[in-house]
């Protein structure tokens, strides 16, 4: 369960503060798929880094499966993202200097996780790229290094998956192909999924969209379950 609490984050700019989210309150049960939408500056990404653990709060307080996080300090913080979510940025974020294969077993050597190099490589499998494992970002077209970082993302079956615009620097084609990969996923792990878009397939596709404006909730709806693919692409 993911609880927010009278959330508020504020930003020191043009010697005023600028209010970015506003007494932010909700809850977002397990599993649950749930897309965050709304017109930019609306506070989306900073409300997924503050899920996330990536930025602080100015008041209020995140509770991940009953665990206080605002209240964390940074190396006890670090230590719970790393085991419990997983973070796919819109710009990949793979690091360049290693294979796609080594991205993957960056976040299972730094948990000491057993049979790492096997886990890694099966989601690299798992997501269609069992010819790329040895393979440099640059090798990697951009929905390639998406999948690479959907799979780095499920490397330590995070309980909570957080994804910022994971197709808006890609075609609708492979967006699309990133859509139903992250949803298959969800579904075989069990994840909760919580995401940021722009794209109406992607928020039609979850099962809660959540429509922020102003750093306020100004809508919130539930739309289905009926939506997961029956495959991973290929």
């Amino acid at each position: 369960m993911i609880t927010l609490s009278h959330l508020t984050m504020r930003l020191a700019g043009g010697g005023h503060q600028i209010t970015i989210l506003d007494d932010v309150t909700l809850e977002i049960p397990d599993k649950q798929r749930v897309a965050i939408v709304g017109p930019s500056g609306s506070g989306k990404s900073t409300l997924l880094g503050l899920i996330a653990g990536l930025d602080r709060p100015t008041s209020g307080s995140i509770t991940l499966d009953g665990t206080d996080i605002s209240r964390m300090c940074e190396s006890d913080l670090a230590k719970y993202r790393r085991d419990h979510i997983g973070y796919i940025f819109q710009s990949f974020h793979l690091i360049p200097t290693l294979t796609a294969l080594e991205n993957v077993l960056v976040p299972l050597e730094l948990a000491g996780a057993s049979g790492a190099q096997d886990r890694a490589t099966d989601l690299l499998k798992s997501v269609g790229l069992e010819n790329r494992l040895h393979h440099y970002p640059v090798q990697l077209s951009g929905g390639e290094q998406q999948r690479v970082a959907v799979a780095r993302s499920f490397a330590c079956h995070p309980p909570i998956l957080l994804a910022d615009e994971p197709t808006g620097n890609l075609d609708s084609a492979t967006g699309q192909q990133i859509m139903n990969l992250l949803l298959s996923l969800h579904r075989e792990y069990g994840t909760t999924l919580v995401l940021v878009t722009h794209d109406r397939a992607m928020a039609a596709s979850m099962e809660r969209v959540i429509t922020l404006r102003d750093g306020r909730i100004e809508s919130d709806s539930l739309i289905g379950s009926d939506h997961l693919p029956t495959e991973s692409p290929r």
